[in-house]
């Protein structure tokens, strides 16, 4: 009879080490920058600082691990453990509840747009730039 094994029995002790470093260093990079709200008139720009920052540096990654031929692990520590705990759609999501509860529909439509748009636009131009940089073309 085959044993049922769980995904942390699956993984090796490295690859969970990995996770977990990067899974702290994001949250409390996160922290740190949320910690003290920043405010843009009444939107707030914490959140969003994290998520433009959070998927350059995935962008950055993703052109990087492939050029680099990195093993898979080191996704676990970059790419799932320090971005995913860096960016934060469940904030995102509450911060644009509270903005619509208040009826500041102009700044919740304004923290959508420039939460996924520049989040986008951050993976796009961190990917093309990692790509100008590896060609060699900033000499």
């Amino acid at each position: 009879m085959k044993k049922k094994v769980g995904i942390i029995e699956k993984m090796k002790e490295s690859e969970f080490v990995l996770l977990g470093v990067g899974a702290v260093a994001g949250a409390f990079l996160r922290y740190k920058i949320t910690s003290s709200p920043i405010l843009l008139g009444i939107l707030p720009v914490n959140v969003l600082i994290v998520n433009v920052v959070g998927s350059f540096v995935l962008g950055s990654f993703s052109i990087l691990a492939t050029s680099w031929n990195l093993d898979a692990k080191y996704s676990l520590l970059v790419a799932i453990g320090f971005c995913g705990s860096l960016t934060t759609m469940s904030s995102f999501a509450l911060e644009t509840s509270r903005l619509l509860d208040e009826r500041a529909y102009a700044s919740a439509a304004l923290s959508i747009l420039a939460n996924v748009g520049l989040s986008i636009g951050a993976i796009i131009g961190a990917r093309s730039l990692m790509i100008v940089i590896l060609e060699g073309g900033l000499r």
